[in-house]
C-alpha cells in the first residue's frame, strides 16, 4: 500500500523531488533548474520547487473537480 505521506527531497546532484516518503521507486515529481536559474534563484531552489508542487496539485484538484462537475452535468441530462 502506498504511503499518503509525502516528501519534498533535494538530492545530492541539487535536483528536488516530490515522492512517497515509504518508496524507494521513481518519484512523482522532478525539478531541476538551469545554471542559469540557479544564478539567478539563489539558495531559494527547495522554496520555489515547493511553491511550483503545491501550484501543480492545486492545479490538478481543480482541474479534476471540474471534471467530476461535467460528468454530473452529463449525468443528469
Amino acid at each position: 500500500m502506498s504511503s499518503p505521506f509525502l516528501e519534498i527531497v533535494q538530492l545530492a546532484d541539487g535536483e528536488i523531488v516530490l515522492k512517497r516518503s515509504d518508496e524507494e521507486g521513481d518519484p512523482l515529481v522532478e525539478i531541476r533548474f538551469s545554471e542559469e536559474s540557479k544564478d539567478y534563484i539563489g539558495d531559494a531552489g527547495i522554496d520555489i520547487a515547493k511553491a511550483m508542487i503545491q501550484a501543480g496539485i492545486q492545479a490538478a484538484a481543480h482541474l479534476n473537480e471540474a471534471r467530476l462537475e461535467a460528468r454530473f452535468e452529463e449525468e443528469d441530462s
